[in-house]
């Protein structure tokens, strides 16, 4: 893919803006963060000279910008399984298999989704000038269910401020053990690092404010089918606040306090519906997926019996 080069023509209504937030408005396409870096490595002049991201313009400057071609991504491409479920020119809704981490980390050096997409999606433009798609928002690794990437900064930054402005909406599907006393209601308990135990998360006084709502769909004699929607987005947050309250998702092999009778491979959690505004068009975009396999077969387990445990 060849690099571009554009010309921004600064109006005389810019005078006193910095560079960098100036350019942030004019260049949509590119996030401040990809204009900052062009801008230290030489690649943005003003009026014929180089210049500094906190650069106060005059007005009627004319700003030229060299944007590299967009380098090869860090990870690799694999072959994994993966359903595409929607896809275009800026984005694509993907069902992620529970078992897959969204994207590569020091102990998961592949056969993520981000490897996965990397296979699969060959038009991509790039973020933050790596050719790799853009997460929006992340599943625990033994969650399924739909997630939308970016193909580019612009779809990048438009998907992320509607997940922060709560305009995203994000619903589950989660198994949980015990019956709720109200069959619909809001857990709001700040989330962070557990005190003592790294690997998990926990609900901590002066941690990140979450908060979880849910309504009960179903119940049986000792377990419940609830519908979640996330309003805060914080790691691990259905399967920390279910826990909080008693009521843990039911496989859950960090939070439930010990193995499935049922033997699951992970925990019945599902993103289950998604819905956001299309970064270009604007049209509401509304997704829904059913549970994997494992997971309605041990809802239909339930179902028969009436209870999991025993």
């Amino acid at each position: 893919m060849p690099g571009t080069e554009l010309t921004v023509q600064v109006p005389e209504d810019a005078a006193g803006q910095r560079l960098d937030r100036f350019l942030v408005e004019a260049v949509p396409d590119l996030s401040r963060a990809r204009l900052q870096a062009l801008i230290a490595a030489k690649m943005v002049v003003v009026d014929g000279k180089f210049a500094r991201a906190a650069l106060r313009l005059k007005g009627a400057e004319c700003i030229d910008i060299r944007i590299p071609a967009p380098e090869a991504a860090s990870a690799c491409p694999e072959d994994l399984p993966l359903e595409i479920v929607y896809q275009d020119a800026d984005l694509a809704v993907v069902n992620k298999p529970a078992g897959m981490a969204t994207h590569p980390a020091p102990g998961t050096p592949g056969g993520t989704l981000v490897n996965a997409l990397l296979s699969r999606i060959e038009d991509l433009s790039g973020i933050g000038g790596e050719l790799r798609p853009g997460i929006v928002h992340r599943l625990d690794k033994d969650t399924s269910g739909l997630l939308v990437v970016a193909k580019d900064d612009r779809a990048h930054r438009a998907l992320q401020a509607q997940i922060q402005a709560k305009t995203a909406i994000r619903r589950y599907l989660a198994l949980v053990t015990g019956r709720l006393q109200e069959h619909t209601g809001t857990v709001e308990a700040p989330i962070a690092r557990h005190p003592r135990d790294r690997v998990k998360m926990a609900v901590v006084p002066g941690g990140r404010r979450a908060v979880t709502h849910y309504e009960v769909v179903e119940e049986f004699k000792d377990a419940s089918l609830l519908a979640v929607t996330l309003e805060t987005g914080r790691t691990h947050q259905i399967r920390v606040h279910m826990a909080h309250i008693g009521h843990p998702v039911i496989g859950d092999p960090v939070y439930s306090g010990g193995p499935s009778p049922m033997r699951l491979a992970g925990q019945l959690l599902h993103a289950w519906q998604l819905s956001f505004d299309h970064p270009r068009t604007g049209e509401r975009m509304e997704f829904e997926v059913a549970p994997p396999a494992e997971f309605a077969r041990a809802l239909e387990f339930i179902r028969r019996r009436g209870f999991w445990r025993g």
